[in-house]
């Protein structure tokens, strides 16, 4: 079974209705490792070190947190600008990661139809994640398309637990090895038939 690691970052989080149901349905799950960074270090101080090891611990990297201005918390940046490390993660030797895999997990207020060409936002969420999806690369990770609950400003509760569910056994399947063929052309895991047999209802 591929152990799972959560890197959390969420500043505001006792402000999150969509982030405090996804935390409660997977921080006590089997098998998954939460680590919540903003809690881990308030002053922004990471010990590299420890965080080295937690990435060498598990096969499956998953960075969650809500869409800051298009981008990541500032702590959840500050801990790949300084773990990371040439040498470890990349260049000559850096092999530290290789062939992990790893995926973002995010929510956002805006809706799926705002995150387009067409749409108030322009591009796709996908485009405004390609940092990571080349820094996985660099990285010799498998990067998997992004988990994403879109719209919380207006979701309903039923809405919101169909979401946990389909997070919790987004969960499962990638520690069963999830196939990367089966979802490399889907834009987001929420489109995967593994996790749309899923619902509340």
């Amino acid at each position: 079974m591929n152990r799972i690691l959560i890197l959390f970052a969420h500043p505001k989080f006792e402000q999150s209705r969509a982030n405090k149901a996804l935390v409660k349905m997977v921080e006590n799950k089997e098998g998954v490792t939460f680590h919540d960074l903003y809690e881990r270090y308030p002053d922004f101080n990471i010990d590299i070190i420890s965080e080295k090891k937690l990435l060498t611990d598990h096969d499956v990297i998953i960075w969650h947190y809500p869409f800051y201005w298009y981008s990541c918390p500032p702590l959840m940046k500050q801990w790949m600008d300084v773990v990371l490390e040439f040498g470890w993660a990349y260049g000559a030797n850096g092999n530290a990661l290789q062939s992990k895999k790893c995926l973002n997990v995010i929510t956002t207020g805006g809706t799926r139809a705002v995150y387009c060409s067409e749409g108030s936002n322009n591009y796709s969420v996908n485009e405004f994640l390609r940092p990571f999806e080349q820094t996985a690369r660099l990285c010799n990770m498998e990067y998997l398309p992004p988990f994403t609950v879109m719209g919380t400003h207006n979701m309903s509760d039923e809405e919101l637990e169909d979401y946990t569910l389909k997070y919790e056994q987004l969960l499962y399947e990638l520690q069963q090895s999830l196939s990367f063929d089966k979802i490399k052309n889907c834009e987001f895991l929420n489109d995967t038939p593994q996790l749309n047999k899923v619902t509340s209802k």
